[in-house]
């Protein structure tokens, strides 16, 4: 379990954009099952280099540059709100824990999964291009 102080600055760095915190698996449930019309991303938020050097700066700068987005933005935290983390792995089912991640789903269905190996030594301009395309594509 990582500190709030130190992780604080990282959950701001997508609540400040529009981001859905999900603390809890309830919060989960409520926003993938009972609230899921439309497009929701969810981004498995992570301590880790790849968090913070594209992750984190690619869905932002898709999010602004992207003429199409999600209708909802959520996030749970990976080390930190663990049962959330582990409530939102299983939509993402079939694919393994991975964090970072961003999971795009539609009408309460998985439609797209970016894992960490496919974010790990990738630009964020890269990663934000690939998100674009997504939007444009399922939203």
């Amino acid at each position: 379990m990582y500190p709030e102080e130190l992780v604080a600055p990282m959950r701001a760095d997508l609540t400040e954009v529009g981001f859905q915190e999900c603390k809890t698996p309830e919060e989960v449930v409520d926003l993938l099952e009972n609230n899921n019309q439309g497009t929701i991303l969810m981004v498995v938020n992570s301590v880790c280099g790849c968090a913070a050097g594209a992750a984190r700066p690619a869905i932002k700068l898709a999010l602004s540059m992207s003429p199409k987005r999600p209708d909802k933005l959520a996030t749970v935290f990976a080390g930190v709100d663990k049962e959330a983390t582990a409530k939102a792995r299983e939509y993402m089912l079939p694919y393994p824990p991975s964090s970072p991640s961003i999971a795009l789903f539609k009408d309460g269905e998985l439609v797209h999964f970016i894992e960490r190996h496919h974010i790990e030594g990738r630009s964020a301009q890269m990663l934000a291009n690939h998100l674009i395309a997504v939007f444009e594509e399922f939203c």
